[in-house]
């Protein structure tokens, strides 16, 4: 599996089912999540032989219809991330919160730091 597939599967049950990566298409119900990958640590080794873990900085973001939603998702997710058997995840920084006022959406996000096998 991949840490995509795994970040869905942990993050899925907590928002219906609604993860995408990047962006989620207009007009999905809330709440629903996405994540994006933006860099990571590289690993190299001197004798040229391939890793078999990965790293990934990901941005995980929880769009819902309340701030007080939107944040309680975080956390949980947050809590999923920290707790995953597949993979193992620590946070960057804390959750931050944003919001769209003419899509009535309320944001959190966070970033991760994913260490995973290699697929």
């Amino acid at each position: 599996m991949s840490v995509e597939t795994d970040l869905v599967s942990l993050i899925g049950p907590l928002v219906g089912g609604r993860v995408s990566p990047d962006s989620a298409p207009f007009g999905t119900v809330r709440p629903f999540a996405t994540y994006a990958q933006y860099g990571g640590e590289a690993l190299a080794y001197g004798d040229d032989s391939v890793p078999d873990k990965i790293n990934g900085h990901f941005q995980i973001n929880v769009w819902a219809a309340s701030r007080l939603e939107a944040t309680g998702l975080m956390r949980q997710i947050e809590a999923a991330l920290i707790a995953a058997a597949p993979f193992q995840a620590r946070p960057l920084a804390a959750l931050r919160t944003e919001s769209e006022p003419d899509l009535d959406l309320y944001g959190a996000s966070q970033d991760f730091s994913i260490w995973s096998a290699r697929p």
